[in-house]
């Protein structure tokens, strides 16, 4: 049995690691919560896509940055708190939604991709020996160029091979890879990114604040004055921007399907429960929409309708 305690722990660990040797060290800590939180996942999906999104927020994310926080972090891990604090300012960026996040860790840091990659194929092959059917699929996040994206993806089919080979697996695994299209430079290049790429998972939260220019975080402090002057029609957080971020969602469907015809497309994010985008994404032939448990149901309902009025 593993305790959070001791997973956020290992975690600090490998950030606050200095040399390779010590990274890997702490990630050989993190693969066994990796995989015990896969085999969960794929014994209640039992035989369903389940879509693993590899680390995507930046690492200061993962440390305190309020001094007593961070005394209390040295004390636990006894490590001195200058070393905590130094890390904190290495990691700092001016702009980290904008920063070190997403596939750009993965460049970096090799090692983090290929730990959650191994602990996905290893919980995939634990399951088959239970005769549960894993069917993981890997999405790499923020990805802007093929180039990104074909790097990463021989790293993650390296190691699903090299797993495989330790575990003397000899049957066939079929783990698709694929990218989630947040930056507008991805929906303009999708034909590019989809030769490399399985399946598309358009991240519209990002994808609406790199369009905008807005912060998601921020934007209530100016939305109010926006909405009472009629500058905008409504939050684009809360129901899609079919106009401007539509039409990139629509434009990077169509590119990547225009040079992967079977390419699997969908949409991940709070606007996959607002009925409205539903709609939107019915109409230019997405496969599904993604969206926070509790929206589930309106975003079913909607999908419902608009699959009656294309029948009308």
């Amino acid at each position: 049995m593993f305790f959070e305690g001791d997973r956020i722990r290992s975690m600090r660990e490998m950030i606050l690691a200095e040399t390779l040797e010590d990274r890997e060290k702490a990630l050989a800590n993190l693969l066994p919560y990796q995989r015990e939180d896969f085999v969960g996942i794929f014994r209640a999906m039992k035989g369903l896509p389940v879509t693993i999104r590899l680390l995507d927020p930046p690492l200061h994310e993962f440390l305190p940055h309020e001094s007593k926080a961070q005394e209390e972090m040295a004390a636990v891990m006894r490590v001195p708190i200058r070393k905590i604090k130094a890390r904190v300012a290495v990691l700092h960026e001016s702009n980290p939604m904008l920063g070190h996040r997403g596939c750009r860790l993965a460049v970096t840091y090799p090692e983090i991709l290929r730990m959650q990659v191994r602990a996905i194929v290893e919980a995939t092959i634990e399951c088959a020996a239970e005769r549960v059917k894993a069917c993981p699929e890997i999405m790499v996040p923020l990805v802007g160029t093929r180039q990104e994206l074909a790097l990463l993806r021989g790293q993650i089919e390296e190691t699903i091979a090299e797993v495989k080979a330790e575990m003397e697996y000899k049957s066939r695994l079929d783990i698709k890879i694929g990218t989630m299209i947040e930056i507008p430079r991805a929906a303009l290049t999708a034909d590019e990114i989809a030769e490399v790429a399985d399946f598309f998972s358009f991240g519209t939260n990002d994808l609406t604040q790199l369009t905008y220019g807005y912060s998601r975080d921020d934007i209530n402090t100016f939305l109010p004055d926006y909405l009472q002057q009629d500058l905008l029609p409504c939050d684009p957080f809360e129901s899609l921007d079919i106009t401007g971020v539509g039409q990139l969602v629509r434009m990077g469907t169509e590119k990547g399907r225009a040079a992967r015809p079977e390419l699997k497309v969908g949409i991940c994010g709070e606007h996959g429960g607002d009925p409205a985008s539903v709609h939107f994404c019915h109409a230019i032939g997405l496969d599904y929409v993604s969206c926070s448990p509790f929206r589930v149901p309106i975003a079913r309902l909607a999908a419902a309708q608009a699959a009656i009025n294309e029948g009308k």
